[in-house]
């Protein structure tokens, strides 16, 4: 670090010095204008010297990273014309821009590789891949700065040979754009020679370039991933979509009603895991138990009811009852009569264009990967030889467990925790973190432990199952603490009945053949995709669980509509999926939920944020209901009433939050909230009066004074 110190105290100094001495002054247009007779009379007599100086000023410009490289090049077709123009500016922006390059990387990359390893460890495959061609089609964008691309080069692991040969080739159609700009800039003689239609051509050159080099570089990218896959002559159908869950089914529904030929590919049940195995079902289940922790409170509200008898096998015909009842929504009689083309059976892509099922081969112009996921299940010793549970085959008990253990402190992992607690189940839960629901707030995630530990669920946080064995039929888990320097935690040994496997959930992604095409695939099994749903094979995209990267079903729903308005109208017109203002909810007892920051994310990311706060047990309704418990926490950019994320844990959570998912949507801030009439009484006066701390925090006591005055004046 230390031999790094010097090198940057002189850089420093010397951009500095450009600043503070108003050096930057004279790379403006204005500048050039007030000495242009003079400086375009000292190269009619001094050419070689005029090129040698004007060539070293243009490298030390770029090396140096100092906003002014765009004028220069103009600057130099004014002095020199096109060809040499672009012949000195091509060289010269080339070696100050691997200057740069590496002034940046001897500066900082090893220090932010530490910091940031993983990432660093993501892009620099990427760049070992795909660098050269990467570059080449920045360089070719002239809408990102080329300094900031220098720099951002530099961090990489890209060979400084390949960055200035690709840099040469990549910089050289926008350096022919802007020097033939500044050979017509420099003809201006009177205001009549602003309209020449030389002068319009060059500016609307420039105006083009970025849309025409950005269309050249899609229809490349696309030719290059297909090539080798034979183009039919004309197509079965407008859009293949594969799973028929949330993402597949709202991708259907859209293509379908833009009257598109859609073919829709399931091989299990319609509805995918929200309906047949997860967010229905869970939520059943869920509703059953609260009825149970309710009777279990009734003396409360001064009633007697005694404790509960949960008829299990009851409960459980109750929740595959809700999923019947649901299904005509999913079902193929539904979406046949809305004119997409239902088959049932295992889809594999054989090309980009072709999508083969119970051996009938469709030809199709875009294909949707819309698989959904699937229960991850970790290698643990010993627990492939048992029964074990997951949220797929949890819905075929039919005998209430003694007792439960769950593996995972996450959302599915504490829902039916405290659903099998309430309905009789003794129920251990086992988290290798410090705490459960590590996604939200620490002090989200202490009102659901605080909660757990009243209603007597045993929450063993910082172990990991380490293996199952079985002694008598009598079945346990071994566990051990996850941090192994951790002295505090000793190994503990658990007896259960049945375990619930809830570590998390993968990309279903097998046999669908994409291993045998150019598809790119994410560290984490999920396929990769652009901001347009996008896979790297350009005419195939990827939505929902399979595509990440949110588990959710109205996040896939979400995508879906995307996906089918890129897939059919993405040559005219794309659109990017927007995560910006996307809630969820963790369904425990109290609810958390959330859109936009929290703030462990805020503080992990280093973003500049006010935070109020607002406790719900203030609230009427809450107190009159017997659930004022929970609270409220906004954050806002510092002295706005912009929200940035909202964190609400308390009743009915997952409903409060809609409020401010529509602000944030619709750029509304606190105010808007405060100034809306809300009923009373109802929880969702909680929302405004969230607003009305923050506004009571930012009241000016100027005003407040000047209010005071008044009033004691005119009590007088």
């Amino acid at each position: 670090m230390k031999k790094r110190l010097l090198p940057a105290i002189i850089l420093i100094t010397i951009v500095g010095a450009v600043f503070t001495l108003g050096l930057d002054d004279y790379l403006t247009l204005t500048a050039f204008r007030a000495q242009q007779a003079e400086l375009q009379s000292f190269v009619a007599e001094n050419f070689a010297t005029a090129v040698l100086i004007f060539f070293l000023t243009y490298v030390t410009v770029t090396a140096l990273s100092i906003p002014g490289a765009v004028v220069m090049t103009l600057v130099g077709g004014a002095l020199f014309g096109l060809v040499i123009g672009t012949l000195i500016i091509s060289f010269a922006s080339t070696i100050g821009a691997t200057l740069a390059f590496l002034f940046a990387r001897f500066l900082f990359r090893d220090s932010i590789e530490r910091r940031f390893s993983a990432t660093a460890k993501r892009i620099a495959t990427g760049v070992q891949k795909d660098g050269a061609y990467y570059l080449f089609t920045l360089r070719l964008v002239p809408i990102f700065p080329f300094f900031a691309i220098n720099l951002a080069m530099a961090l990489t692991r890209l060979k400084t040979w390949t960055f200035a040969w690709v840099s040469q080739a990549g910089m050289l159609a926008g350096t022919l754009v802007y020097v033939n700009a500044g050979t017509q800039i420099s003809r201006i003689e009177n205001v009549a020679d602003i309209a020449s239609p030389q002068l319009i051509g060059s500016f609307v050159l420039l105006g083009i370039f970025p849309l025409l080099t950005k269309k050249i570089i899609e229809v490349v990218t696309a030719r290059r991933h297909l090539k080798g896959h034979k183009k039919p002559p004309h197509f079965e159908a407008n859009l293949v979509v594969i799973g028929a869950g949330s993402a597949g089914l709202v991708t259907a529904y859209i293509a379908a009603a833009a009257k598109a030929r859609v073919v829709l590919i399931e091989k299990g049940a319609m509805g995918g895991d929200c309906l047949n195995t997860g967010c229905v079902p869970s939520k059943a289940l869920i509703r059953s138990a609260s009825i149970a922790a309710n009777i279990r409170r009734a003396d409360e509200f001064g009633l007697s009811a005694g404790i509960p008898e949960v008829n299990f096998p009851k409960v459980m015909q109750r929740v595959h009852d809700v999923i019947r009842h649901i299904e005509p929504h999913d079902s193929v009689e539904r979406f046949t009569a809305l004119g997409v083309e239902c088959i049932s059976g295992q889809a594999v892509i054989d090309s980009p264009y072709t999508v083969t099922v119970n051996d009938q081969t469709i030809t199709t112009r875009n294909i949707v990967i819309a698989t959904g996921g699937e229960p991850f299940v970790p290698p643990i010793a010993g627990l492939d030889h048992l029964d074990y549970l997951t949220s797929d085959n949890l819905w075929a008990l039919d005998k209430l467990p003694a007792r439960l253990a769950i593996l995972g402190g996450g959302p599915i992992g504490c829902e039916m925790a405290q659903a099998f607690n309430r309905l009789g189940s003794t129920v251990t839960l086992i988290e290798m973190e410090s705490r459960i629901l590590g996604k939200e707030d620490i002090d989200a995630a202490q009102a659901v432990t605080e909660h757990f530990a009243q209603e007597g669920i045993r929450v063993l946080t910082g172990y990991r199952a380490d293996h199952f064995t079985t002694l008598d039929d009598q079945t346990q888990i071994t566990c051990i603490p996850a941090d192994e320097t951790n002295t505090a935690l000793q190994e503990l040994t658990i007896e259960y009945d049945r375990v619930l496997v809830a570590v998390g959930r993968r990309a279903s992604t097998a046999g669908l053949g994409i291993n045998k095409l150019d598809i790119e695939m994410n560290p984490n099994g999920t396929v990769a995709v652009n901001e347009f749903l996008q896979t790297s094979m350009p005419n195939i995209f990827a939505c929902g669980d399979v595509a990440g990267p949110y588990q959710l079903t109205h996040a896939a729903g979400h995508q879906g509509w995307y996906c089918a308005m890129n897939a059919l109208f993405g040559r005219f017109w794309k659109f990017r999926v927007d995560y910006s203002a996307l809630p969820w909810a963790v369904f425990t007892d109290p609810e958390v939920a959330r859109v936009g920051l929290n703030e462990q994310e805020a503080g992990e990311q280093h973003i500049a944020c006010e935070i109020t706060r607002y406790g719900i047990d203030d609230l009427d309704r809450a107190i009159a209901d017997g659930e004022a418990n929970g609270f409220i926490k906004v954050l806002t950019q510092p002295g706005s009433d912009k929200i940035l994320g909202v964190t609400i844990v308390g009743p009915h959570a997952g409903d409060l939050i809609t409020e401010f998912v529509m602000a944030m949507n619709n750029g509304l801030g606190l105010k808007k909230i405060l100034g809306t009439i809300h009923i009373y009484p109802t929880l969702a006066e909680a929302n405004k009066f969230a607003a009305g701390e923050w506004q009571k925090a930012h009241v000016p006591q100027r005003v407040i004074n000047i209010s005071a005055r008044l009033l004691r004046w005119m009590r007088h």
